[in-house]
């Protein structure tokens, strides 16, 4: 079967006569960009986290609420940094929200596109640039023209693209890849980052000059450990989204919520929505228990490891502690529900990203890869 019939097969009301052969990158990319939104209709791809709604009762959350609309206004650059999951995002789209701009608000992650590719995307290219470029292409800032744009992980950008980033925050222009003439833009950037940028900037990877023309504004978004009375505002909110989308109803005992709210949540806002969306599946219609949450949630030790001065410690107080059941353990299954939940907790912290978990954990990337596909570990993004 030729790719043309596959692809009519699969999404026959796609307009794939706009196609031609032999088959060429930007024709391809337009016919997916719309399979792409056309699907988004009828799923929801985006995790309940990027709802943009601010909650949390805490006082370091009401200070953030207070600064976003006390910057929004304005036309000032702001930075938002915060561990990964904190709702980075979410307070970017919230600033664009109450800023009154007409444009779009886009969004784009620094550090997931290729260096190669970056230029392309933030800047866009003229016919002819490169090898597939058949045509001219706007960029990301002249997409956001008069709206926002937001850079997300700006810690990662590449630092040839840190340069051509600054010009463009000193002289509001843009110049395709290719092209003989600069743009003028009018364009709000709010940048977000997980990195400590000052060390990064001691370690010669990210500009100063850039550092202090983003962080006109900074925003620091503290880990949902740090604001606890956050936790069961948030469960609500997110309870009350899924049963508002028609979704399963789904209600939580006392004792679940004090489990959740003693839980450091590694994983920030991101675990918790994600914490939720699964237990609409596995406790349809019902009242969520302590014993339906999943370890180390429910854990008692919870506070006891958090709280402990070492690592190395903390697993050999629990194994001396240890009590074995009257009629014995099957070993070997327990070790590997044990794996599972660490591999899941180190991806959670480390955001999903491999390489960063494998070395939380000691072992390889090709090693930790074995691994999750032996487990049949999701994507928890």
């Amino acid at each position: 079967m030729t790719l043309h019939a596959a692809l009519m097969e699969q999404f026959p009301w796609a307009n794939l006569h706009s196609l031609e052969y032999p088959l060429r990158l930007d024709s391809l990319h337009d016919v997916l960009e719309e399979i792409r939104a056309t699907h988004k209709k009828v799923r929801r791809d985006e995790p309940l986290l990027n709802d943009r709604k601010l909650v949390g009762t805490s006082p370091a959350m009401q200070s953030v609420i207070q600064q976003v609309e006390q910057v929004a206004p304005s036309a000032a650059t702001v930075l938002i940094t915060g561990e990964s999951g904190t709702g980075k995002e979410v307070v970017a789209r919230r600033i664009h929200e109450l800023s009154g701009r007409t444009g779009e608000f886009v969004a784009i992650n620094c550090g997931a596109i290729p260096e190669h590719l970056l230029e392309s995307e933030l800047f866009g290219h003229e016919r002819g640039a490169f090898t597939g470029a058949v045509k001219a292409r706007p960029g990301k800032f002249e997409q956001a023209n008069g709206g926002t744009f937001f850079l997300d992980e700006i810690g990662d950008m590449p630092a040839v693209m840190q340069v051509k980033l600054l010009r463009v925050l000193e002289e509001r222009v843009v110049e395709r890849v290719g092209g003989t003439t600069s743009k003028a833009i009018d364009v709000r950037i709010v940048a977000a980052t997980h990195r400590d940028l000052p060390a990064r900037i001691e370690s010669g990877d990210f500009r100063e000059d850039l550092y202090y023309r983003l962080s006109v504004f900074p925003i620091d978004i503290p880990p949902l450990r740090e604001r606890k009375d956050d936790i069961v505002p948030l469960v609500e909110e997110f309870v009350r989204r899924m049963n508002s989308e028609q979704l399963p109803a789904l209600q939580m005992s006392n004792a679940a919520l004090r489990c959740m709210s003693e839980y450091s949540w590694p994983g920030n806002i991101r675990e918790l929505s994600n914490l939720i969306e699964r237990l609409v599946v596995t406790c349809p219609g019902g009242v969520v228990d302590e014993s339906d949450l999943p370890w180390p949630i429910s854990s008692k030790e919870q506070t006891q490891i958090d709280d402990s001065p070492g690592e190395t410690d903390v697993v050999d107080q629990r194994v001396m502690s240890a009590v074995l059941p009257r009629d014995g353990i099957a070993l070997k299954e327990y070790l590997e529900q044990v794996e599972r939940q660490l591999i899941e907790k180190a991806l959670g912290e480390a955001d999903g990203v491999v390489q960063q978990a494998a070395q939380s954990l000691g072992v390889g990337r090709t090693t930790l890869v074995e691994k999750i596909r032996r487990h049949k570990i999701r994507d928890r993004n």
